[in-house]
């Protein structure tokens, strides 16, 4: 297993590569930055239908943004794979369109039954950002940050009017979110507002928030959850340290370091040819928190794959139906307390 997750990795880096952008950071000029005044610069508004509305055929779930009493602020993860530009332009339609049709459908709609959802658009670092060792591509996540910090703090003067806020994201979304929840919520009074914060699929060390603790229960408020999917048995040498951090088990909603079993997975995605969502089917999934990861089993009942032995796209749809009634027990233990 540690040669192919080695031959994996390698992969990865090599494909990576090729789709490094051409110049430098302080060579290139950067897309136009969103207007978050105009509606068109938001992938999903409470009010607008988009893709976050999904509901999958057959689910029995459905939308209640209109009646929600709690908001999501998601950052959707990367999605841009390009050698021509550090930064995506949020202008793309052909980008646009994938985003709304994998991770505002697939994942940003788990918060559709209890939450009214925003989405900004943003100057989203390419993938290589991870993978540079000269400056440039932090420079670039810095600058997706300063997007999606202003869309934030529109959201806060025109959108929120004081209702309780979840934090979401997955991936470079994740990350976005983590530097929102530092930022905003850590040591600032707007701790109080915060229902819980989901970043997953992005390696969250211990210790690095200072007020805001990991959860530890399912009803838990003003904590924050994350993980990352992982095949049974764990990954090794420089793929685990890309993964391994805190690890909240969506099965149970604890830190702890059992098998919970399948059969309290209330619904995994299952998808259909070319990766489309089919339907949501329950019981396929057992998970442990492990070394940091969470290991899962049975996964190919889902339709799903790994790269390297990680099942990063499908942090989310592998647990969606746990998710979405977690996020709806959460708000309503928040309004209680409060």
């Amino acid at each position: 297993m540690k040669q192919s997750v080695s031959v994996s990795f390698f992969c990865l880096t090599l494909f990576a590569s090729c789709i490094k952008p051409l110049h430098d950071y302080t060579r290139y000029t950067p897309p136009a930055a969103p207007d978050y005044s105009k509606q068109n610069c938001w992938a999903a508004l409470p009010w607008i239908h988009s893709a976050a509305d999904t509901i999958l055929p057959g689910s029995g779930l459905t939308d209640e943004q209109d009646s929600a009493k709690a908001d999501v602020f998601f950052i959707y993860p990367t999605l841009y794979f390009s050698s021509r530009s550090w930064n995506a332009n949020i202008y793309d339609e052909k980008l646009n369109r994938r985003i709304a049709q994998t991770t505002i459908a697939q994942q940003a709609s788990v918060f559709n039954g209890s939450c009214k959802i925003y989405i900004p658009r943003y100057r989203q670092a390419t993938l290589y950002s991870f993978l540079d060792k000269k400056g440039n591509g932090e420079k670039a996540l810095d600058l997706a940050y300063s997007d999606v910090r202003r869309a934030f703090i529109y959201y806060l003067e025109h959108y929120n009017h004081g209702r309780p806020i979840i934090i979401a994201g997955h991936s470079q979304g994740a990350l976005m979110a983590y530097r929102l929840l530092k930022e905003f919520f850590d040591t600032t009074s707007l701790r109080k507002k915060l229902v819980a914060a989901y970043l997953i699929g992005y390696r969250i060390r211990r210790d690095s928030i200072k007020n805001i603790p990991p959860s530890d229960s399912a009803l838990q408020t003003g904590c924050y959850i994350s993980w990352n999917s992982v095949r049974w048995g764990g990954l090794k040498g420089k793929m685990a340290s890309h993964f391994s951090g805190v690890c909240i088990n969506p099965l149970s909603w604890k830190q702890d370091t059992l098998y919970y079993s399948d059969s309290l997975n209330r619904g995994s995605i299952v998808f259909s040819w070319r990766y489309k969502n089919k339907r949501i089917e329950p019981y396929l999934i057992g998970a442990a928190c492990r070394g940091g990861e969470l290991w899962i089993r049975n996964p190919s009942k889902a339709h799903v794959f790994s790269i390297g032995g990680s099942y990063h796209l499908f942090d989310y749809s592998l647990f969606y139906m746990n998710i979405r009634n977690n996020v709806a027990k959460r708000i309503k233990s928040y309004i209680d307390k409060n």
